[in-house]
């Protein structure tokens, strides 16, 4: 099956803690601190993979986790900064957050983008030494590395895509131009997935076509799952829009309405696919006679005309057989002539459109609020930060709300799961903004990859690989 959109669960790698020891040698009194900063945590890296064809591999794994980072330890050593997990991608492949937000949209082979960002490591106790305070006792832990839900989306990189009703012979063409071998059969709906097909062109460059499932009238708001197919028409450059002759078999007039339903599906979704320049293509050639394919043809043009302002330039109106190869030389020179024209063919490198755009396009993880740090002094931990949380930290030893709120504040700022990892447990006593408290929080709180990952909507588990 083709897969362009996977939902998956990334998990930055957590900081190194930072290191509270205190200098023992022979000989040496008084040593002072010598405790190192613990390592950064891994980052979430996606990078396109020329090799990728679509979005299947990342289904049979549904937490994608970065390594850790290491703890800081004794003679100012830091930790090791954890491993970043790099996660192949097809071109085309766009990120969402959980929020909706874009995070990244790659285009070209090696392109890469950071996704999620590691947590940084804590500083060890060398960091906080002062004319008043030569040996603390304390250090502070390492963050939390972003963790949340992605979508996945591709959109085909494509030259030129075909556009159709089902049934238009949009497979059969792809398989005589191409070395596609898509299914094709005498019934709508043989084509359920997008396929790619490469054709050779005369000085040996290549031009990529998608063969996109047949588009039903309603398209724009969804039918037939017409958002997911629409899509596909966002990376090309040029359209081939089929119009099967079977229509005039009945009426001419038949021709004219196919096309003014496609088009206007087209113009609904993005008007930006509507103006894309088009080549035209009267099908299955051989199923009618001279006079009915002129007929067809002229109603096709008056049709056209009269849709102007929802199109972009009409190329060229061409009649093919995909049986007889009637037609097919002629669609050929002008398709080549027009992805000179309108775009330069896709190939193994970089389109420069594309590049000059994304060299000045950089992509960051969204910010981190980070209010507080959080220092571990043997079994006992202490928040600092916001001075406006010091009074609601005096509040909640005992007002059962202003503790609510305090919870609320250290959960969405990820306080709550810093110290989780860092060994907390309930009833674990916690200095919080200088007031002593015992925190509690639910099994809900603060939730891990795993738990979120059994919350992702995936279906068909069985059928992985």
């Amino acid at each position: 099956m083709f897969f362009d959109k996977v939902t998956i669960v990334l998990r930055a790698g957590r900081g190194g803690d930072g290191s509270a020891s205190m200098r023992r040698e022979a000989h040496v009194p008084r040593g002072g601190v010598d405790g190192g900063d613990g390592g950064d945590g891994g980052s979430i890296i996606l990078r396109v993979d020329p090799s990728r064809r679509d979005l299947a591999h990342l289904r049979r794994r549904l937490v994608y986790a970065a390594e850790d980072g290491g703890s800081g330890t004794r003679k100012k050593q830091h930790g090791k900064r954890g491993l970043d997990r790099v996660i192949p991608v097809p071109a085309g492949t766009q990120a969402f957050g959980e929020d909706g937000r874009k995070l990244c949209d790659l285009v070209y082979p090696g392109q890469e983008a950071v996704v999620a960002k590691g947590g940084k490591g804590g500083w060890g106790n060398t960091h906080f030494t002062s004319s008043v305070r030569r040996a603390p006792t304390f250090a502070e832990i390492g963050l939390p590395g972003d963790e949340f839900r992605a979508e996945m989306r591709l959109k085909l990189m494509a030259d030129a895509a075909l556009a159709g009703w089902p049934n238009a012979g949009k497979s059969s063409l792809l398989r005589r131009i191409s070395n596609a071998k898509p299914k094709v059969g005498d019934y709508p709906f043989t084509t359920l997935a997008p396929v790619l097909g490469t054709i050779e062109r005369p000085d040996g460059s290549q031009v990529v076509v998608v063969d996109v499932p047949g588009l039903l009238e309603g398209a724009s708001e969804g039918i037939g799952m017409g958002h997911e197919f629409l899509s596909h028409f966002e990376r090309a450059r040029i359209m081939v829009h089929l119009i099967s002759l079977e229509h005039a078999l009945e009426d001419p007039a038949k021709v004219g309405d196919a096309a003014r339903v496609i088009q206007t599906e087209l113009w609904r979704f993005d008007p930006r696919i509507a103006q894309l320049p088009q080549i035209v293509v009267l099908s299955k050639r051989d199923l009618v006679d001279d006079e009915t394919a002129a007929a067809a043809r002229a109603v096709l043009i008056r049709t056209m005309e009269e849709l102007a302002g929802e199109r972009g330039p009409l190329v060229a109106v061409h009649e093919v057989s995909a049986i007889t190869s009637q037609g097919i030389s002629a669609f050929l020179t002008d398709l080549f002539k027009a992805t000179d024209e309108y775009g330069e063919h896709v190939t193994t490198e970089p389109r420069r459109s594309d590049v000059e755009l994304e060299e000045f396009r950089v992509y960051r993880p969204r910010p981190r609020r980070r209010r507080w740090r959080i220092f571990r002094e043997r079994e006992t931990f202490r928040i600092v930060g916001d001075p406006s949380m010091r009074a609601l930290a005096e509040r909640a030893e005992e007002d059962v709300q202003a503790r609510e709120r305090l919870s609320d504040f250290l959960e969405e700022t990820g306080a709550l799961r810093a110290l989780k990892a860092a060994g907390a447990r309930n009833g674990t006593t916690v200095e919080a903004f200088g007031i002593p408290l015992e925190l509690w929080w639910g099994a809900d709180s603060g939730a891990s990859a795993e738990e979120l990952a059994e919350e992702a909507d995936h279906e068909d588990w069985a059928e992985r690989d």
